[in-house]
């Protein structure tokens, strides 16, 4: 019988201490969220690649997951968590579930995780392994540039392809500010075009429409965020 995903069974003790290094390796490279590196350092990134690829999951490196996508280099996973600063029972939207890899970083963080992905065969596969290893994310297929309403408003929304440009739907779907002085839902969003995007941080400060707060941070290359409809449901905060 074919092991599961999260069976490591002999393979075990170097699977982890694969991931201890990959956790050493973001540290030194500047990731300091200690919740954000245990997180790294419990999921099983071999169950989300290709099983001839496995040998290489837990180097800090994109891999190919089929269809033009891939799995995100796991700096990258680590910096984009970082900034949405996630904390236990957060309501997170993910544009993008791709390998399902993201999803289940969050997942460890005690998030509770609402993933979009416009690739049918890339979502059942991420759907098939993330409830193997346990985890609970609520996915769907669609355009990720409309987020998801029905289950909004966010505390943090997370996306995992290059936009051109902020998707509106996305910024409507922050949680406002609380009154009691908790700050706002926060966008993390990779902008900019095919030569590479500015990783983007948009932080909602109150209830009008242009109420956010703008933040741009190092630059990284993504594979490109596609609409289904278009491009006219964006637009860029003040």
């Amino acid at each position: 019988m074919a092991a599961s995903p999260n069976s490591e069974s002999s393979t075990a003790p170097r699977y982890r201490r694969r991931r201890e290094q990959l956790v050493e390796a973001l540290r030194a490279r500047g990731i300091h969220d200690e919740r954000v590196l245990a997180a790294i350092g419990r999921v099983h990134r071999h169950a989300f690649v290709d099983p001839a690829l496995r040998d290489r999951a837990y180097e800090d490196e994109a891999l190919p997951i089929g269809l033009n996508q891939t799995i995100s280099q796991p700096f990258t996973v680590a910096y984009q968590t970082s900034l949405l600063e996630v904390q236990a029972h957060d309501r997170i939207l993910e544009v993008g579930t791709g390998s399902g890899y993201q999803a289940a970083v969050l997942c460890e963080m005690g998030a509770r995780v609402f993933s979009v992905e416009r690739h049918e065969a890339l979502l059942a596969r991420a759907r098939r392994v993330l409830g193997t290893l346990g985890h609970d994310v609520r996915t769907r297929l669609g355009d990720g540039r409309e987020g998801w309403p029905a289950f909004a408003p966010y505390d943090g929304i997370v996306v995992t392809a290059g936009a051109p440009d902020i998707p509106a739907p996305l910024l409507r779907q922050l949680r406002e500010p609380a009154a009691e002085g908790k700050a706002g839902g926060t966008l993390v969003i990779p902008v900019g075009g095919s030569g590479g995007q500015t990783m983007t941080r948009i932080t909602r400060t109150g209830t009008g429409p242009h109420d956010y707060e703008r933040e741009e941070f190092h630059s990284f290359r993504f594979v490109p965020l596609v609409s289904e409809e278009g491009d006219d449901s964006s637009t860029t905060p003040d």
